[in-house]
């Protein structure tokens, strides 16, 4: 009976000395740059807190009135990067495209987010996604890699991110992709709506983080 194979950016296997891998993991890391200015998207806009709010670990509330569709932001909040994206029709489509690939779909790991963000889209509100952008392996930053079918991840790939310092992928709801180094799907924080465009990460109803 055949057997079908699936490529590495999808949880395949591959030869722990095959040059290739390496390879593939250089060539992408460098390609995001190249990808984002080839597709003017996604911009990303660094906002930063006074250093006494960051010091303390206060909330920090976000204004994303102006964050297009295709846009990811990067913010500070207890010295961590936390990614605002705000996610297009096609990019929402992916993530059921995604979910046989995933090793935890369901986010069935409690402690990765908040109750209201344990459903498909990983979000309060299923247009605006936000994460931790720290790679749940040792800590790196992933990279952006929105790009369908990026010829450096495979003609399958939904679109997502990836980390090039040892090649966890993960999907626009920041879950992980089947047999990658990344132990759990990309932490959620904290966060609420103050209107329609502010947001504040590290407090929800429950409590302030």
């Amino acid at each position: 009976m055949p057997t079908t194979t699936l490529p590495p950016a999808f949880g395949g296997t591959e030869s722990p000395r095959d040059p290739s891998r390496r390879t593939l993991l250089i060539a992408t890391a460098g390609a995001g740059g190249v990808l984002a200015v080839a597709a003017a998207a996604p911009f990303v806009a660094t906002l930063t807190p006074s250093e006494r709010a960051m010091a303390a670990g206060a909330p920090v509330e976000v204004d994303i009135d102006k964050l297009a569709p295709g846009e990811l932001m990067v913010v500070e909040w207890r010295g961590k990067p936390v990614w605002i994206l705000r996610r297009t029709p096609d990019m929402l489509a992916a993530l059921a495209k995604a979910e046989p690939l995933l090793a935890d779909p369901q986010s069935g790991v409690a402690s990765q987010q908040p109750d209201y963000a344990r459903n498909a889209h990983r979000s309060r509100n299923p247009e605006i996604f936000v994460a931790v952008g720290i790679c749940t392996h040792l800590g790196c930053s992933p990279s952006s890699a929105f790009q369908a079918g990026n010829p450096a991840l495979g003609a399958d790939w939904p679109g997502g991110f990836l980390c090039p310092c040892h090649g966890s992928t993960f999907d626009l709801a920041g879950r992980v992709f089947k047999n990658k180094p990344a132990p759990t799907n990309l932490e959620i924080p904290p966060y609420k709506y103050l209107s329609d465009t502010r947001l504040l990460i590290g407090a929800d109803d429950a409590a302030a983080a």
